[in-house]
This record gives C-alpha cells, structure tokens and sequence, in this order.
C-alpha cells in the first residue's frame, strides 16, 4: 500500500525543488533521477558541470551565456514559473483562475467559480452525470459545485473534500496591489483569498483532475465541495444549504476541510502542523435596555446606558467553567514539550489534572490557549440614544460568544442573564449560525495517515491536534453525521498571511509543498481498506 501512496498512477510524483541551505534540492522525484548527486548532474555524467562556472581562463565561458544565466538563477534567484514542473504550471494557472474570479458577497458570484471548476474537471475527464453546479431559488450567484470521483470498492465509505470559494471584502485603494490579481513576488503570493480558502479549494480540484488525467480511480469515491457564504455571518450558506437539500448528493464516512496549517517561527522555521479536530460555535447575543428617556436637562438615576453599561461590566468579569476534551488534552500535552519553560510546564500539568488550578491559572494568561478552554464572550458593538439633549430611550449591545461543544446556546443564554443580575437586562440569542458540533474523533485510522504523509513530506516535523476558537463550515456536516478534519499544510508566518486583512499572502513554496502533501494525503485516505474516521 505504501508504495502505492508514493508511486500511484495518480499523477507521478514529478521532481519539485525546494530551497535548503541556499541551494536548490528535489524532492519527491520518481522518474529515476540519482537524488544522492547535486542537482545539474545528468543521471549518466561522470563529472559535475563545472564548465558552467564562471571561470575566465575557460575558452567556454563566454560562449554559454545562457546556461550561465541558468545556472545563477537555479542556485540563487527564486523560483520562477520557468522552474516549475509541467503539473504546477497547470496547477498555477487553475489556482489564478480561482483567485482572479471575484466571489465577494458585495460583487462577485461564486457560482462563476463553480461553473470554472467544473469546466477543469470536465476537460479532464470527469462526466457530466458527476458535476454538479447547484443553486438555491434567490441566490443565482452563491452556487455550489459538487463533483464525485467514483471509487472501485463500493463497500468503502466515500470521503468528502470540502472549501469554501467565497472571499472577505477587499477595497482596491487599501491595497497595495490588487487583491483580485494574483502577483507573485518576493517569494509569496498576494490576493485576497491567497490562504482563505481559494489555496485550498485549487489544491482539492487539482487533486481530482490529476486522478482524472491518469484515469486511476482510488478504492474509496471522493466527493468535493466547493461553498459560498462561510465568510460571512447571516448569508446565504452554501454548506448548509447542501447539508440540508442535498444530503445525499454528499454523503461521506468524514471530510478534510480548512481550519488548521502548518506554524513557522519568528524566523520563518517550521515548528509544527497542525489537525483540526473540532471548533467552538461562534453566536451573538443582543443586551437590550429600555427606558421612557426624557429631557436631558431633567436627568434621572435609571439611565438606559448606565444600565447595559453596568451589565456590561459584569458580563466582563465572568468566566464559563473550564473543560478539557480528547483534542485539547492532546494539544497541550504535545504543545508543553514543543513550548518548554513555565508556560509549557503548565500546559503538560493541565493535560494531566485539569483540576489543577496553578497550572491553569498559567495557562490562561494566553490568550490563544485561554480561548479554548472554555466558552468565553466578549462585547463587540453598543448603540444607544437617539439624540444628544435626550435621555436614553434604548441602548443595546452585542456580545459576541463562542460557545464549547459542553454547552448550548441556551445555556449560555441563561448564564448571562445570571452573571448581569438584573432582569431590566434583556438578553436574546440571535439566529443560530449553526448547532454546537461534537469533536470528531482522534482515532488511529484518520491520524495515522496524516502522521505518515507528514513523515514523507515534512521529515520530523510533529503534527499536533487542535481545537478550534473560531468558525468554519464543519458544524454543517457534523449535523448530517460527517465528521470532519481541518488540514491545510501550507506553513503561515505568525501573522497567518493577513487572512481576512491586507495584502493577503501565502509563500510560493509553502503552497506547493501544501499541494504536494494534501495530494499524497487523500491518495493515502483514499486506498485506506479499512473504515475511516
């Protein structure tokens, strides 16, 4: 099976190049190349090209000026699309296509996106019967694709990639350079979507038209989906539009979704990569306050804003019980010993004992690991008044919570009423995004394959778990009983690549070699004999 993974028809590993140590090496060349000689050696030479060195008693320098250029250019510039392999050219220009196909909610169409990608998969051989472009009545620009991949074994249950195509707003004038043009520079490329989520969605359909090409057809079916509407809270939601109309369609054992990356250091080192397994669910409660206002030349002590101001406060001083679960207990175990010192010391002691309350208390004065502890909620937005001589007739807020899996959204609802105290406090749950979603489960037939593509793609680099403080589309098919894993593989500074910000990027490598691993990763899934997750 193993070699299999490696060495599948599915698209042959061809040589890709990797900067080390400023210099160019292959990696992952199956075409018979001897990866023990430095690169430039044909495979049948028996002395390395040093006539290409710029050796000026040498009567052939001058008269290779190309090959000079060349050979500089290999062993000191960055890598350019000269240097790609046939396969990532293609897959660069379907990357571009996505990226440059505005999917905004304000003016652009995912369903154009889907209409595109469809059309890849269709050119590369995919029948129509299998593509399914899918919009909902009042929502002609916020289509779907799902395409399916069927497999040889109809035993086996299917699995499901799934990306959203929808992007963040991006206003052309706040950038500097057009976030709907893909640019590569300085090693990284730049457009809004460059991460979240268009890197991803490229890389799954890349993925099926290179099984396509090859015409080799894995055991398991691999269906995709490709969503509008994760971006943003209160539209239409491809997802769940899918999960609610068109089960069936996309019935899968589990899916791989985004949620989860590979992390690099202040100095661009990689430290780990991570696996989503499981999120907490983000939901907005309105604190409303009213009063009969009055002039405010006759000010009174009940005062609508002093009132959501004081119940303010107290929701600020609350803190939602601490719980552990199979991803976070993990997290911190494995995370301790990458972090060391005091805060990695904490972290191993709470994974042991989460009764203990001096590591806690460590633990939580960060704030990324703090947010995954419990439910937590925070102000977001006020609005009060209706005019600058008047008294407050109303004043509302928003308080913006994630809610752990442990909880419901009524529980949280009843929980702020008891920490305000003070029933001239309304509090109203705003419409559900979703329902609160069970982790999936860390089982050895979904961990041990990421583990092992990990080993073969980034060699003794640990692959930690983690449990998610913000949102993406998995609650939408845990509902219909599809348990889904974050993946992504593609190595973010600690600034993320400016997701959801200016100037989005992601490193030209770091894409590729995402690319390579995801590929290697469902081919590895879809020959697993045994059930997954």
């Amino acid at each position: 099976m193993e070699q299999a993974v490696q060495q599948g028809r599915c698209s042959p590993r061809l040589p890709t190049f990797r900067r080390q140590q400023g210099r160019l090496v292959g990696v992952g060349d199956t075409l018979g190349r001897d990866e023990s000689r430095p690169l430039g050696y044909a495979d049948d030479a028996s002395t390395p090209p040093s006539s290409l060195s710029l050796n000026p008693r040498d009567p052939d320098t001058m008269r290779r000026p190309m090959q000079l250029v060349l050979l500089v250019a290999l062993c000191c510039g960055p890598l350019a699309a000269a240097d790609l392999t046939p396969d990532q050219v293609a897959f660069r220009e379907l990357y571009r296509e996505l990226i440059e196909t505005n999917t905004t909610l304000s003016s652009g169409s995912c369903t154009e996106a889907a209409e595109k990608m469809g059309a890849r998969l269709r050119a590369a051989g995919m029948p129509d019967e299998d593509i399914h472009v899918l919009t909902a009545e009042g929502h002609p620009k916020e289509g779907s694709l799902v395409a399916v991949l069927h497999g040889s074994d109809p035993d086996l249950e299917p699995m499901l990639l799934l990306a959203h195509v929808d992007v963040v707003e991006a206003k052309r004038e706040d950038w500097t350079r057009d976030p709907f043009k893909l640019i590569e520079e300085d090693g990284y490329f730049y457009a809004r979507g460059a991460v979240d989520d268009k890197s991803m969605a490229a890389i799954w359909v890349d993925t099926l038209v290179r099984c396509l090409q090859d015409d080799d057809r894995p055991p398991r079916t691999v269906k995709l989906a490709l969503t509008c509407g994760e971006e943003t809270a209160g539209a239409f939601n491809g997802a769940e539009n899918l999960a609610a109309e068109h089960a069936g369609l996309i019935a899968a054992g589990f899916a791989l979704n985004e949620g989860a990356w590979g992390v690099l250091d202040e100095d661009g080192n990689r430290v780990m990569l991570t696996m989503q397994a499981g999120e907490k669910l983000p939901e907005n409660y309105q604190l409303e306050v009213t009063n009969p206002g009055g002039h405010s030349s006759r000010p009174v002590k009940v005062n609508a804003i002093y009132q959501l101001a004081a119940a303010l406060t107290r929701v600020s001083r609350y803190e939602f019980p601490t719980h552990l679960n199979d991803t976070t207990r993990t997290f911190f175990e494995q995370m301790g010993a990458i972090r060391g010192g005091e805060m990695g010391a904490a972290m191993q002691a709470l994974a042991a004992d989460p009764e203990d309350a001096d590591a806690l208390a460590i633990v939580k004065t960060d704030p990324t690991y703090n947010a995954v502890l419990h439910t937590t909620c925070v102000a977001t937005m006020l609005e009060a008044g209706h005019a600058t001589n008047a008294l407050p007739q109303r004043a509302t807020a928003n308080v913006n919570c994630r809610i752990y899996p442990t909880d419901s959204v009524e529980d949280v609802r009843r929980a702020l009423e008891q920490a305000i105290g003070d029933p001239v406090v309304k509090v109203t749950a705003m419409p559900v995004r979703s329902q609160v979603a069970v982790p999936p489960p860390l089982t050895p037939a979904i961990w041990g394959p990421i583990e092992a593509t990990a080993a073969e793609i980034f060699p003794g680099l640990p692959v930690v778990p983690i449990f998610q403080a913000g949102g993406t589309d998995a609650p939408f098919l845990a509902a219909i009983g599809i348990p889904t894993y974050g993946i992504g593989a593609y190595f973010l500074e600690p600034d993320l690549g400016h997701i959801h910000g200016l100037n989005e990027r992601i490193g030209v490598d770091s894409l590729y070699d995402a690319r390579d691993f995801l590929f290697a990763l469902v081919k590895r899934l879809a020959t697993a004999p045994d059930p997954i997750p």
